[in-house]
């Protein structure tokens, strides 16, 4: 048989090997996140014990120092604290928003909850008449005249065709982080908008919004309103325009805190100055325990650590799990670490963000920078058993943006996201939530991943 004719067979069978040499390597690493992974019980701890982290408080600093403890136990060479400064926003007391109307004899209170960074009313509160509306478009059509003096209501509903919620929220969200300095810009003396959320329950969802002063130097108070205390405020619209909503909100905010991000290391065997990262958020809003956000993202990557140190693999390149802090309101955290790479001239070869919740895991979103999309998406076959199903082009989360300015290219872990936005930044964000073995599919995920990026980039 003449050379070339053997040439195909040889590469069949090499490819072959290295196919059932990786598929046994994954089962290893999916038996032990099944059997012995810690994801679960360091998620209770961070939950329960520390609760909400927003930037700047004790749970914060806390959390900081656990995450730090959690990483040596894991198994990480060394842990790297990298400073970097947060803003320190303050919800202050419960806050109000009640309304009122003679002519439909009403009288009720709506569930709410301040958005992040907001200002305070004062004790006096503000009372005042509703305009809503449905867009920034409607708003500006409106103006000064119809407007001065009310609260805007933004009235506006996760569009329920979009099969992927964040569709949804992308949309919506710009309603919260700008619309009060819209309102303001109009003469409104505050600001209301409806839940970022699909499912129709009373709860509150909160969020960061940012003053934007190339609209308005005016900060006006704002809040968030669940589903059905917006759908009420909408149908008593209806019936009586002239009915009065009182808001009041306590919120400070102080001089900002230095805080840290939380990098664990195993240092690579061949390529030390080489790194692939995982991380998640450390932070995360007070009003819960920040459990599927973001703390199944932080347990999922320290994780990762314990994977490399329980059954005696070295990675070839340096390996680092990422406590992000202060994604949830300035991304002071993602910014800090893209800048320490650039001083210490690091490369990073590949970097992965999980910030979508600890539910069953359904794929992975690559960047196509350097040809990553086109390595991953060879691997489909080896994830197929474990039901993960797609490797699509897309790319990382918030806390990576400046890591991709970098030009590294980056990876965001896509569980399924169906029931996300029905807790996200709620009070009902809580450790029960979680369900475990839905969390260890989706670390067992992010490791495999993880050990095959080493492998062969």
């Amino acid at each position: 048989m003449k050379l070339f004719k053997l040439i195909p067979i040889f590469f069949c069978f090499v490819s072959f090997s290295q196919n059932k040499t990786d598929s046994i390597a994954l089962k290893s690493i999916y038996n032990y996140y099944l059997t012995k992974s810690k994801c679960y019980s360091n998620l209770e701890y961070l939950s329960t014990k520390i609760g909400g982290r927003l930037s700047g408080s004790p749970q914060a600093a806390q959390a900081v120092i656990w995450a730090k403890k959690a990483m040596y136990e894991a198994g990480a060479d060394t842990v790297i604290l990298q400073p970097c400064m947060v803003p320190h926003w303050v919800r202050g007391k419960k806050e109000k928003c009640n309304l009122t109307s003679a002519k439909l004899k009403i009288n009720k209170p709506l569930n709410c909850v301040a958005l992040g960074n907001c200002v305070g009313t004062g004790p006096k509160g503000i009372s005042a008449s509703i305009i809503e509306v449905k867009s920034f478009e409607e708003l500006e059509k409106l103006g000064a005249e119809k407007i001065k003096g009310k609260i805007v209501f933004y009235n506006v509903f996760f569009d329920q065709t979009h099969v992927r919620t964040g569709s949804a929220y992308g949309e919506t969200v710009k309603y919260r982080g700008k619309g009060a300095s819209y309102a303001a810009k109009y003469g409104a003396v505050g600001s209301i908008v409806r839940s970022m959320t699909s499912v129709a329950d009373d709860e509150a969802h909160t969020g960061n919004m940012n003053y934007d002063t190339t609209i308005s130097k005016i900060k006006v108070p704002t809040l968030a309103i669940s589903y059905k205390a917006a759908d009420l405020l909408s149908e008593s619209l209806k019936k009586d325009a002239d009915l009065k909503v009182y808001i009041e909100t306590d919120c400070k905010t102080l001089p900002d805190e230095l805080s840290y991000n939380v990098v664990g290391q195993i240092t690579g065997s061949e390529k030390p100055n080489e790194f692939i990262i995982a991380g998640g958020h450390l932070d995360s809003w007070d009003n819960g325990q920040g459990a599927h956000d973001d703390g199944t993202g932080v347990v999922q990557s320290i994780e990762i650590l314990t994977v490399y140190k329980t059954l005696g693999v070295k990675p070839k390149h340096s390996i680092r799990a990422v406590a992000f802090m202060n994604e949830e309101n300035g991304l002071a955290g993602g910014d800090a670490y893209a800048k320490f790479a650039k001083e210490k001239n690091e490369k990073h070869i590949s970097a992965l963000e999980t910030d979508a919740g600890g539910f069953t895991p359904r794929g992975f979103g690559v960047d196509t920078t350097f040809g990553l999309y086109n390595l991953v998406s060879k691997w489909k076959s080896l994830f197929a058993p474990y039901f993960v199903e797609r490797i699509e082009k897309g790319g990382g989360g918030a806390d990576l943006i400046a890591l991709e300015k970098l030009n590294v290219p980056c990876i965001g872990f896509e569980p399924d996201t169906q029931r996300y936005f029905d807790i996200h930044h709620t009070a009902q964000d809580t450790f029960d939530k979680v369900h475990k073995r839905e969390l260890e599919l989706g670390s067992a995920a992010i490791g495999a991943l993880i050990y095959l990026l080493d492998k062969y980039q």
